[in-house]
């Protein structure tokens, strides 16, 4: 009688990820800057081979010309600064009102049937859109800026933090019932992280719909701010500032959406999702 002995290979080692070495990550994040130099390259050259008029679509080099003269009298800082609170209060405000109202909808079938139905019907209103009516609301004065703010970083909010309760696997709950996590505790260790993958989402959504609410709420009746600097040099056809502005406006997008982008990474260690190669 023969005996088969089975011999069990060792598990075969998991090659590591194509971007688990930090200099490769590093050589990756320059990259992303090839596309950005080159579009400022052909812009640049396209300017001084007169293909572009100066009144038109000015040079770079003539707007960071400009940005730097705005920057050095002082005029350019006390804009950006206007421009910020607006941005952060209008943020803040609307934020905390998508949260609550999100995770209401999301967790309570009483605040489902509530809140989730009006707020669906507001959406298909275009905020940009209510600015005659909100002028006759809140007036023509800051409260006009922040409002619009409010208004645009809202809606992301609410749908992606609903979403985000909503998408969570419901045997994860029973399970944290079962160990004996009382509502608080599982609100904390199930529901929370769960829903911030969803979360960051509609920050990252809210924060350019801040950018692009601030743009028109600085046109109306403001003295101060990036978007009131671009409409008095419209005016006087200064185009190289209005071309200023909308390079400020990107630049805080981006600058912003990349610290987002950093405090996800470092906030969701846990996740591991699909990687490009």
């Amino acid at each position: 009688m023969s005996s088969t002995v089975v011999v069990t290979a060792p598990p075969a080692a998991v090659p590591a990820a194509p971007d688990a070495d930090p200099r490769r990550r590093a050589g990756r994040r320059w990259w992303r800057l090839v596309s950005p130099v080159l579009l400022v390259a052909g812009w640049e050259a396209a300017a001084r081979a007169g293909l572009l008029a100066p009144d038109k679509l000015p040079a770079p080099s003539r707007v960071l010309t400009t940005g730097v003269r705005l920057a050095g009298d002082g005029t350019l800082g006390v804009h950006l600064l206007d421009s910020l609170t607006r941005a952060g209060v209008g943020l803040l405000l609307g934020g905390v009102l998508a949260l609550v109202l999100g995770a209401a909808a999301g967790l309570l079938r009483l605040g489902d049937d509530l809140v989730d139905p009006p707020v669906q019907m507001a959406r298909m209103l275009p905020h940009l859109g209510l600015v005659p009516l909100l002028i006759i609301w809140v007036g023509i004065g800051e409260s006009l800026k922040i409002t619009l703010v409010a208004l645009g970083v809202f809606f992301p909010i609410y749908f992606n933090t609903y979403a985000g309760i909503r998408d969570i696997d419901e045997r994860l709950v029973e399970a944290a019932r079962t160990c004996g996590l009382g509502p608080a505790a599982r609100l904390r260790h199930v529901v929370l992280p769960g829903a911030l993958p969803s979360l960051f989402l509609g920050l990252r959504l809210a924060i350019g719909a801040a950018w692009l609410s601030l743009v028109v709420g600085e046109q109306v009746n403001a003295q101060t701010g990036v978007g009131f600097l671009m409409m008095e040099a419209r005016e006087f056809s200064q185009t190289d500032v209005v071309v200023l502005g909308l390079v400020i406006y990107a630049l805080l997008g981006l600058l912003s959406d990349l610290a987002l982008r950093m405090l996800e990474r470092r906030t969701l260690t846990w996740r591991r999702g699909l990687r490009a190669t």
